[in-house]
């Protein structure tokens, strides 16, 4: 498979202004998607975003580049990641186009796609495009021209989806929930689902004014939402990024369930119903808690690359259906068919209710080992991970840590950032390692 030079794990991405984040490309990048997607059948593709300011400019550049390939387009409006995939299947759109940097502040944006099933491009096509953007921009002729129309009802119709995944036996009538939806794309849809589900909520971060997705709340930032929960004596949070892709939530002591535990609970439930099917999919950055908790149940446990497409490209090598990132990507092919925070939520509020047990007490079959993360920023052409002295620390630390605990270091796929993270059993030893390898990692960058 050739090597992408615009597409990472989660399309193109990058800070609004800068190549190739700016108007000019992201309408050759519209242009070059609406002519390959046009070769396979609809020409009709749905288009949403998140709340960032330079979303307007960014959907009007890709109408303008999908038009111009005689490609029709919905407008859906701000609109979580997970429902823009979800309208796109009912739709049967050619290809659904998020706009949206996900967890990233709002100075950044970026383009990602799903296809006609609801799951992102398959790399081939990705390819495809890329080869098209090499190739100069024209456009049909004007009886051709795609148009475009915006849909009203988007939200409602990802309302009642969202609701359809909730068993009906059950209700969330006396349970309290602090919703945080990152004054992202989830701030006209999370809180109305839960609401009407019966729950009563406490609404933050649902007040965007296109620069305060991410600033402060939401599923990076846990300490607003733990505060919330412990202030209104809520039983729960349920905190979601800027796309609505990541759940992250909170017990009713402020404790942060990640996304380890969120499917630690979900996989203990549909055991316990005979709903699971397989195992367990992980990442690198997994911990080996949730392994050796799965493990206690007989439930199979395997680790893919980081990032939500590669733990969703072994869960189909697999046959399995329930997989998840430490960092609250949560994905159930039972109910969806990408990750999907809105559904998370409801699959953990599921088993809630059918072991009438807090979300304190369904977390306590895991424990996690201590796992430090420090990220480090780098610039330039250097590949600081290939450094004598990164190697070397690393090798050193891995003698420390032999048997008792695991060593991953490996460059962010949208961010220029080497992540670097230590595993074991004493958290000031794996603090103090990861905090030697970061150092040498920083040395290697200057």
């Amino acid at each position: 498979m050739a090597e992408r030079k615009y597409f990472g794990t989660d399309g193109v991405r990058g800070l609004v202004g800068q190549y190739p984040i700016t108007p000019e490309f992201v309408m050759r990048l519209g242009f070059a998607a609406g002519k390959v997607l046009a070769a396979q059948g609809t020409k009709k593709v749905l288009i949403g975003k998140d709340t960032r300011i330079s979303g307007y400019m960014l959907e009007s550049a890709l109408e303008a580049g999908f038009s111009a390939a005689g490609v029709d387009i919905g407008l859906l409006g701000p609109m979580p990641t997970p429902g823009i995939a979800y309208l796109t299947k009912t739709f049967r759109a050619e290809a659904g186009i998020v706009i949206s940097a996900s967890h990233n502040p709002y100075f950044d944006n970026g383009i990602k796609f799903f296809s006609q099933d609801g799951q992102k491009l398959p790399d081939e096509v990705e390819l495809a495009i890329e080869a098209e953007l090499d190739k100069n921009m024209g456009c049909v002729e004007s009886a051709q021209l795609g148009k475009a129309n915006r849909i009203d009802d988007a939200a409602g119709r990802y309302i009642e989806f969202c609701k359809s995944n909730f068993p009906s036996q059950y209700s969330l009538t006396g349970i309290k929930i602090v919703v945080d939806c990152a004054h992202g794309a989830t701030y006209h849809i999370a809180p109305n689902v839960f609401r009407e589900l019966g729950a009563e909520v406490i609404e933050i971060g649902t007040s965007p004014n296109g620069t305060n997705i991410n600033d402060g709340c939401g599923a990076t930032s846990m300490q607003a939402i733990s505060e919330a929960v412990v202030e209104h004596q809520a039983d729960l949070g349920i905190a979601l990024d800027g796309d609505g892709d990541r759940l992250m939530m909170v017990d009713h002591t402020g404790y942060v369930v990640d996304g380890d535990e969120c499917v630690y609970v979900i996989a203990q439930n549909d055991l316990k119903s005979g709903t699971i099917r397989g195992g367990v999919v992980g990442t690198l950055m997994s911990n080996m808690g949730l392994e050796l908790a799965l493990a206690d149940m007989g439930i199979p446990f395997a680790r893919s690359k980081v990032g939500d497409r590669y733990v969703m490209e072994m869960l189909k090598q697999n046959g399995w259906q329930l997989g998840a990132e430490n960092s609250g990507h949560v994905i159930n092919l039972n109910h969806t068919s990408t990750g999907d925070g809105i559904i998370a939520a409801l699959n953990v509020l599921t088993a809630i209710c059918a072991n009438k047990k807090t979300l304190y007490e369904l977390r306590q079959g895991m424990t996690k080992l201590p796992q430090v993360l420090v990220n480090v920023r780098f610039s330039g052409d250097n590949d600081p991970l290939s450094a004598d002295n990164v190697m070397s620390s690393v090798h050193a630390v891995n003698e420390k840590l032999t048997g008792r605990g695991r060593v991953l270091l490996r460059k962010s796929g949208t961010e220029p950032l080497i992540r670097v993270m230590v595993e074991g059993p004493d958290e000031q030893e794996v603090t103090n390692l990861a905090h030697e390898i970061a150092d040498a990692v920083k040395k290697a960058c200057e």
